[in-house]
């Protein structure tokens, strides 16, 4: 009675996260030989920040950031950091998953299981929040190795990274379970190229004119930069909580629509 009494318990959110906690796992197997490629896609960020933030840097002069002068390098990295968590989370919410749902039926052969439709959509959110915080955390190494976070706040922007990992994983999902070819998936580089270079990431939003500016500021990619930006350099003020909001409700938005789909396409 007493070892019954010792006995680790689980709660119930915990014990309700253990169905998606396995289709985790199953990503978990299926990249323990081939870390490579989690690994490669940390480098395009960090080539960018060399190239232009250091090299390029050197050609501008310090910039403004809510009244925090700032380097250009130390004005790029957090837009780059905010890259790499989009591009860490939406690989695997794309390609990988539309591999699994159109092309190897994975999910269809996990229904035959105690899963649910809620079970994989949560796992296969939670495998690209790992994977954009894998990415996330080796940048922000990089940052703080090269000098570039001016604050105490810049510790959040691990946090702040995974969210904004947590909002592009729900939205690819969500978006890749409407495509039906390949051809539709080749489409997500296409999106993401403009969304890397008008959300922020290299200028300020000064530089748009007054209707692009609105336009920009619904990337969430934008506010996932405006977010990391603020803590990186200590401008914390209350339009923070705005860019955490958006995200937030992006996240729950994505997962209510990919949810929604899978059920129609995978339940008969």
């Amino acid at each position: 009675m007493n070892a019954l009494a010792r006995a680790p318990r689980i709660t119930p959110h915990l014990f309700a996260l253990r169905p998606a906690l396995a289709v985790v796992e199953r990503h978990v197997l299926g990249y323990r030989r081939s870390w490579v490629y989690i690994v490669s896609g940390f480098f395009e960020p960090f080539f960018y920040l060399l190239g232009i933030g250091i090299g390029l840097g050197r050609l501008v002069g310090a910039l403004s950031v809510d009244g925090h002068q700032v380097s250009y390098a130390t004005f790029v990295a957090p837009g780059l950091l905010a890259s790499a968590a989009m591009n860490g989370a939406v690989f695997d919410a794309t390609y990988n998953f539309f591999y699994h749902l159109k092309v190897e039926k994975t999910y269809a052969a996990m229904l035959a299981t105690p899963l649910r439709v809620i079970d994989i959509a949560t796992g296969e959110l939670g495998w690209t929040l790992i994977r954009g915080t894998i990415y996330s955390i080796g940048f922000l190494l990089v940052m703080a190795g090269f000098g570039y976070c001016d604050s105490y706040w810049a510790i959040l922007c691990l946090p702040g990274a995974a969210l904004v990992s947590l909002a592009f994983g729900a939205i690819g999902l969500a978006a890749t379970s409407f495509m039906k070819s390949w051809q539709d998936i080749g489409s997500v580089s296409l999106a993401l190229l403009p969304i890397f270079l008008f959300s922020g990431t290299f200028y300020g939003l000064d530089v748009y004119p007054g209707w692009f500016r609105i336009v920009v500021e619904c990337s969430p990619l934008y506010q996932g930069v405006s977010l990391l930006r603020a803590l990186d350099v200590g401008a914390v003020g209350p339009i923070v909580l705005v860019h955490i909001a958006y995200l937030v409700a992006a996240t729950l938005l994505g997962m209510t629509v990919v949810s929604a789909r899978l059920r129609r396409v995978l339940t008969p």
